[in-house]
């Protein structure tokens, strides 16, 4: 079994001042899934704006947050009670991977969903949640993490570059191209 509650902590150069963000991730329960649903409405909604009308457009039901809830563990951060991000990991394939792209491991992890609220965008939340993920994953015990961005201008793939994932392939699943990533742990 793993540590539910994993913290993570980075120093970020501010434009006046170093800040220090700490994030501590930990389990989501059912009732968190409408502040879920809300949180990944409003990131999809400021994506739709900035990028148009994409696969990341739409509102999100606590309906979903629930199924993936039972798919998945579901992981939250939240500051003053507010939950400002939120990431899913599981060891059940989600359809739209194909494992042919990803190199061989015995036992791997998806991340299957991930968001930050748009007001705590840009303020390393998001790298901050990937490293504990990174923490969680290896006390699964799991050896890698996999999973899909969108293969367009409002997809994740550049923040995965840069969270130090390998691009292993492209495919479409149901006419949505993907770019497929994978990270060792």
């Amino acid at each position: 079994m793993f540590n539910a509650n994993v913290r993570a902590s980075t120093i970020l150069n501010c434009p006046n001042k170093i800040c220090r963000v700490r994030i501590k991730l930990e389990i989501a329960n059912p009732a968190d899934a409408i502040a879920i649903a809300t949180l990944h409405t409003a990131a999809a909604q400021k994506l739709t704006g900035i990028h148009g009308h994409g696969p990341w457009s739409g509102e999100t039901s606590e309906k979903w947050v629930l199924f993936v809830m039972r798919m998945a563990t579901v992981f939250v951060v939240r500051r003053r009670n507010k939950i400002i991000a939120m990431l899913a990991l599981g060891t059940k394939k989600p359809w739209a991977i194909d494992r042919k792209y990803f190199s061989r491991c015995q036992h791997p992890v998806y991340l299957t969903a991930m968001a930050v609220a748009p007001e705590w965008q840009h303020q390393g939340i998001g790298w901050l949640c990937v490293e504990a993920a990174k923490k969680i994953v290896k006390q699964w015990p799991a050896d890698a993490i996999f999973l899909d961005a969108y293969d367009a201008a409002g997809g994740a793939g550049e923040f995965y570059r840069q969270c130090g994932f390998r691009e292993v392939g492209r495919a479409a699943y149901r006419g949505t191209p993907l770019i497929y990533f994978e990270l060792f742990v």
